[in-house]
């Protein structure tokens, strides 16, 4: 069997840095079963799976009041994001909107008739 790794992108692992010890060791605790997991070609059933973005497939693991936001890779998983699921950021990662500076709010003719 090849070795399994959990690779956390820049993000996630400042995501992951800055919650409690106790908190982190729960979420990285949720790995364990993971690499049995991985093997399996139907990842929607026991992950939920987020609509494709730049070309990959990102699924959602429910941790708590937590979602982690991975992809599968060949040595294992990376993990993008881990969000707090009663957040914006939560709902505009999972909603694909851009969460963009005010310049690209202000091309958007939308956002004028809002105001």
């Amino acid at each position: 069997m090849r070795p399994f790794q959990i690779i956390f992108n820049p993000t996630s692992a400042v995501e992951l840095s800055k919650m409690p010890k106790e908190l982190q060791l729960f979420i990285l605790g949720e790995f364990r079963g993971l690499p049995q997991d991985m093997m399996r070609t139907d990842l929607e059933e026991r992950f939920g799976k987020l609509v494709q973005q730049a070309g990959r497939t990102l699924h959602r693991l429910r941790l708590g009041d937590y979602r982690v936001y991975f992809e599968r890779h060949d040595l294992g998983i990376v993990v993008h994001r881990i969000l707090n699921r009663n957040t914006l950021k939560d709902f505009l990662f999972r909603s694909s909107l851009p969460t963009g500076e005010d310049e690209a709010l202000q091309d958007n003719p939308k956002f004028w008739e809002l105001i």
